[in-house]
């Protein structure tokens, strides 16, 4: 190394820093994929019930009414009805229709304190699950539970996100060669290498889509990668989700057909516009099988998505067809003719990004706190930061193009791109976690204190992670619900609970709240609340004979 010169090791330079900051790339790219979803991660709400959580009925219903914010359809088996006994007191198959399901239930169970158990999956195909009780005469202690727990495994809904993320990237590594080789491809230059890239986001395009209905049925079901029984698939595959996966491989293998011809420099008028029609209507899958076919406004979500993530395939895909062809392959005088095209191309397709994330932002975030308040809202910021950063990059390439520079000197034109690439991999790092994150829509309603008559938290110790829901949250009697997990997101079985209480301002000091176990890692309590404020609970949580962790929320009690 002493004798090398400087000139020697200027290369040598910029390969260690490309490698660095690949390695920073994919380490930043997998800390989201890998970010552990919270343990309240449905994207639909329960919004009432008959009988009323915690409420005490003179006689037994006849039936459990249970009413959420959208759709709901069911997962086999995992709606459940415990009497007082502990033996099950649904009777039948519960009946969906829309957001209310209604669950036959013995009357002749007894009295005493009923717990239900549930578990959906809601509109945007996103699985909903929860507990609560009622009495019926009085109260007594809470039956348990023996059904296992549905959540699904963190492998699982890591496995999701990864999935979406090679979709995306299958769809603008397809996009991308076949718009190009269709348009800008100059006649002289070798297809093969484009026509390998094309194929392999195809193939990347095909994987995902088959691991995505795959894991659904772990995913909204509960359990691990090889927990897929047929019953469970079935019930994916008829669903809309599954349809539109269903649909969205077929419409590639029709596309499929018509590649050769592009890749071949042959094709027509009409095969053009014959992929450009299966291209837009596979474009459309996506929005239908989440976010967008739940929103307020369907119809304008399912649009505006579809053009997003059209543009940004279009965009994504030319950048990455410039950085990796076309800067290095393309003379002087077929980049004076290419980039002056690509460089509109970019603009529409950024223009139409920043409208299309405009309307989607203001359907699902609905609020401006939200922003803030939510996951949703700061992992939005978040892309919102990132994209800035890539349109100030595409900026400078567009004023170099537009100084007519760039043909004659390519490099810091491709230098560019690949930073605008580099830095939009994240972002589709950030929009895979982002569409597995409940809308801030209804999010907000699990923010502390946002939603009326209830507030909800959770809060994290070196040991556990401790949802805390209070109901109402007002002066006078309240329920408390605490459930424990582990901090990968999974029940965390609990020895001991301890919950107390303090208004300090009022002078009020801490208050036990006697707590009952209705799971291993669900614990209920009551407690009368005589004064409004800023209460200070305390909860102190025991996972074996020497382990426990104290974690503190202040609530505001109106």
């Amino acid at each position: 190394m002493a004798g090398m010169t400087a000139a020697n090791l200027r290369p040598l330079r910029r390969r260690f820093t490309r490698l660095g900051a690949l390695a920073g790339l994919l380490v930043t790219v997998v800390a989201l994929l890998l970010a552990p979803a919270t343990p309240a991660s449905a994207h639909a709400v329960l919004v009432s019930s008959s009988p009323a959580a915690s409420a005490v009925v003179p006689s037994g219903p006849a039936e459990v009414v249970l009413t959420f914010s959208e759709p709901v359809r069911k997962v086999a088996g995992k709606i459940r009805v415990i009497a007082p006994d502990g033996s099950r007191a649904d009777r039948g198959e519960p009946s969906f229709s829309g957001p209310v399901v209604t669950v036959p239930v013995d009357q002749s169970a007894g009295r005493g304190t009923y717990l239900i158990s549930y578990r959906v999956i809601s509109a945007d195909s996103h699985p909903v699950s929860g507990a609560f009780t009622w009495s019926v005469g009085a109260p007594s202690t809470p039956p348990t539970d023996s059904g296992t727990d549905s959540r699904a495994n963190p492998v699982v809904q890591t496995g999701v996100k990864v999935a979406k993320y090679l979709g995306y990237a299958g769809l603008l590594l397809l996009v991308g060669p076949v718009l190009v080789l269709g348009a800008l491809w100059p006649r002289r230059l070798d297809r093969r290498g484009p026509a390998r890239l094309a194929w392999t986001g195809l193939g990347l395009l095909v994987l995902a889509t088959l691991a995505e209905l795959w894991l659904q049925v772990p995913y909204t079901a509960g359990g691990g990668l090889s927990d897929v029984t047929g019953a469970g698939l079935g019930e994916v595959l008829g669903s809309t989700y599954g349809a539109a996966h269903l649909v969205r491989l077929g419409l590639l293998a029709a596309a499929a057909l018509l590649l050769r011809p592009i890749f071949a420099g042959q094709v027509g008028r009409t095969d053009a516009v014959l992929l450009a029609i299966l291209g837009g209507a596979t474009l459309f899958t996506w929005p239908l099988a989440g976010h967008p076919a739940a929103s307020p406004a369907p119809a304008v979500s399912v649009v505006v998505d579809a053009v997003h993530l059209g543009s940004m395939a279009v965009w994504l895909g030319g950048l990455v067809m410039l950085g990796g062809f076309l800067l290095r392959l393309a003379d002087e005088r077929e980049l004076g003719a290419i980039l002056p095209v690509w460089s509109r191309w970019a603009a529409l397709s950024v223009a139409a990004l920043l409208l299309a994330g405009t309307v989607q932002a203001l359907i699902e975030v609905a609020t401006p706190s939200a922003l803030l308040d939510t996951t949703y809202g700061r992992l939005l910021l978040a892309k919102i930061v990132l994209f800035a950063l890539v349109i100030a990059v595409a900026a400078y390439s567009r004023a170099l193009v537009r100084r007519r520079t760039a043909p004659a000197h390519p490099a810091p034109v491709r230098r560019a791109v690949w930073v605008e690439l580099a830095i939009t991999a994240v972002v589709l790092g950030v929009t895979a976690t982002l569409v597995q994150t409940p809308p801030a829509r209804t999010a907000a309603a699990d923010v502390a204190g946002t939603q009326d008559g209830f507030f909800t938290t959770t809060l994290s110790s070196p040991l556990y992670s401790l949802q805390v829901e209070l109901d109402p949250a007002k002066r006078g009697n309240n329920s408390m619900h605490l459930y424990a997990y582990t901090l990968d997101n999974r029940p965390q079985p609990v020895a001991e609970w301890k919950a107390t209480a303090a208004l300090p301002s009022a002078g009020i000091e801490p208050i036990e709240i006697p707590m009952l176990p209705l799971t291993d890692n669900h614990a209920t309590g009551e407690i009368n609340l005589p004064a409004a404020g800023q209460w200070q609970f305390r909860f102190t949580v025991r996972i074996s004979d020497i382990d426990q962790a104290t974690v503190s929320a202040t609530v505001p009690i109106r």
